[in-house]
């Protein structure tokens, strides 16, 4: 019997919820039309404002509008009252949620966002509030029930006030333009970041002493040397202006060792692997770490745009990066 209570209840939790999120669906009407372009044409920053839980999600509103394309920030309602309505300019736009629309210390903040001549966003589920009242476009979040069985704890509420905020930031985002790669600008901390910004010459090894490099009439025994020399398992095979004519590793020492070749009469352009996989310094970090999965090697020969090799990026430098 106690197991039960525990999945009636959670399972009636997300029906409710499930239902007050399905009715917005006939709301994203002109009112929605008119808040993404009030957002959209805002010099300024998108402020949002919110008390308690609609406090909570406005901060989450605020840090998705930031991070997809829309400047915004939360201020609180009761420090707006002692000092922090000076955050708040004339080219901005004020977004406020409040369930009821008569929170005391959003209304407080309304008759000195009129003075300024602030656009006003309401979020509420009274569309008689103040708040609402005051507001240049109100978006209706009002909900049937919480989920609450006493109908009192914010839950339904605080969910549709949620996804109305993603819904405002994915419009505008997909108004914008807005890529992946600026998503990754604001993220740059974060492995989409790493992924979307990391180039290759920001991981590769270069210079003399770190690339390995052997002419094709050089012997094996030479090329032995050199490959031990670098330890990376490999190296660079080049012709007499330094363009790549492949690659000697260690696989292609196992074969010649399995042929019983002279080593130090067998020039290494008979053994090598010729062309071998490149990539160039400027493509991204991601794209090495690629093509090395899956050709199952451990290190990538960068190259310029002659063919040339300029350095080399190791599958290690790309796992301390953080990509994989």
């Amino acid at each position: 019997m106690g197991e039960d209570v525990y999945l009636s209840a959670g399972r009636r939790v997300i029906e409710i919820e499930r239902d007050a999120v399905s009715a917005l669906l006939d709301r994203v009407d002109q009112n929605f039309v008119k808040a993404c372009q009030l957002m959209l044409e805002c010099s300024g920053r998108v402020i949002v404002s919110g008390m308690g839980k609609s406090g909570h999600i406005g901060s989450k509103i605020a840090a998705t509008l930031a991070s997809t394309g829309t400047p915004a920030f939360f201020v609180h309602p009761a420090e707006a009252s002692h000092g922090d309505m000076g955050m708040i300019t004339r080219n901005d736009v004020v977004i406020g949620v409040s369930n009821s629309g008569n929170t005391a210390e959003l209304t407080t903040m309304l008759p000195l966002l009129k003075r300024l001549g602030v656009p006003l966003i309401s979020m509420c589920g009274n569309p008689n509030s103040a708040l609402a009242n005051y507001a240049d476009v109100n978006l209706d979040i009002g909900i049937a029930e919480e989920a609450c069985p006493h109908n009192l704890a914010p839950t339904s509420s605080t969910t549709v006030s949620l996804v109305m905020g993603d819904a405002l930031a994915i419009a505008l985002l997909e108004k914008r333009g807005f890529t992946a790669e600026d998503f990754a600008y604001s993220h740059p901390g974060g492995s989409l970041g790493r992924r979307l910004l990391l180039r290759v010459s920001d991981v590769m090894r270069a210079g003399e002493g770190q690339l390995p490099r052997v002419r094709p009439d050089a012997s094996l025994r030479e090329a032995v040397l050199e490959v031990t020399a670098k330890g990376l398992g490999m190296t660079t095979v080049v012709d007499a202006v330094g363009q790549l004519k492949g690659i000697f590793t260690d696989g292609d020492l196992r074969r010649a060792l399995d042929h019983n070749v002279d080593f130090n009469a067998t020039p290494v352009a008979e053994t090598m692997t010729s062309g071998g996989k490149t990539i160039t310094a400027d493509a991204l970090a991601a794209a090495a770490l690629s093509i090395m999965e899956d050709s199952k090697i451990s290190v990538l020969v960068v190259t310029d745009a002659d063919n040339r090799p300029v350095g080399t990026v190791q599958m290690y430098d790309l796992l301390q990066a953080g990509l994989a």
